[in-house]
């Protein structure tokens, strides 16, 4: 495992993740759909504590989309409305409709500063290893931030194994765990993080996500054991007392007030940039 460091010397990066591939004003009025409404969504969350986005965007007609055009039309939004004060990545999720060789042509077409990879997405019978390899080569060689997603301690094993055998080489990674499996009415519980743990050789910054009303039990309880954390409603819609969040700044500013019960800072975009860049 990494060197103990003082919760008082390690910011905490709070990512807010406003819209996922599935939410739309059906389920919440709040939940941004077109690149106006990710840019106010990035200033008010900024305000609240967050120090990154992680983006979804959208087709015209409301679906998730890969489309890389769109994606550069949703980040200028963005940095006119925040400039560089929020670090954006963008997702690669596949949401029932893209293939694992289209996620990876939308990440080399687009080449984010950062995004999140699904390792069950890309690490897939379709792409052969070495495809595989040159991919996670190029991420690498092109220093874009790359989060890995991992659903299990099996995920955490594999994710592991193929940086042992050298088929992911030195880069800008990390790992987000997702507490829980998904599934219909998914609840997270903060003890779902203890399998991640005990897996996980501590080589890489880790964040979590979680579902549901305990989102920010579970978010709190990552952040006192020095990992990172994102909120929001692609995968919760509820304040830690049940009621509905009125918008994702909301959850953002309960992430905030937990960090600060801990005694640990906030992370501002530069920071964020400097932990999930450097070289590993």
């Amino acid at each position: 495992m990494s060197e103990q460091i003082l919760l008082a010397d390690s910011p905490l990066i709070i990512t807010v993740a406003p819209n996922g591939a599935y939410k739309t004003a059906a389920d919440h009025q709040a939940v941004p759909m077109t690149a106006a409404a990710l840019a106010a969504e990035a200033r008010a969350c900024l305000e609240a504590g967050a120090a990154m986005m992680h983006m979804h965007v959208r087709q015209p007609d409301g679906r998730h989309s890969l489309d890389a055009q769109i994606y550069r039309e949703a980040l200028a939004a963005v940095k006119r409305e925040v400039g560089d004060q929020l670090l954006v990545q963008v997702t690669s999720e596949a949401a029932g409709i893209y293939r694992a060789a289209e996620q990876i042509a939308m990440v080399r077409e687009l080449r984010p500063e950062a995004v999140s990879i699904g390792l069950r997405e890309i690490a897939v019978p379709d792409i052969p290893e070495a495809e595989l390899a040159n991919f996670l080569g190029w991420l690498a060689r092109e220093r874009v931030m790359a989060q890995i997603i991992l659903y299990d301690a099996a995920d955490v094993a594999r994710w592991q194994a193929l940086r042992a055998r050298g088929l992911v080489p030195p880069g800008a990674w990390s790992v987000l765990f997702v507490l829980g499996r998904y599934s219909a009415g998914q609840v997270s519980s903060p003890r779902d993080l203890l399998p991640f743990l005990q897996a996980f050789d501590g080589t890489l910054p880790w964040a979590i996500c979680a579902f549901g009303r305990e989102e920010n039990a579970c978010v709190t309880t990552a952040a006192a054991f020095g990992g990172h954390v994102r909120v929001g409603f692609e995968n919760n819609l509820k304040l830690r007392d049940g009621s509905t969040a009125p918008g994702n700044a909301a959850l953002v500013g309960q992430a905030a007030e937990g960090a600060r019960t801990l005694g640990r800072p906030l992370a501002t975009a530069e920071q964020a940039r400097h932990i999930y860049s450097e070289i590993r």
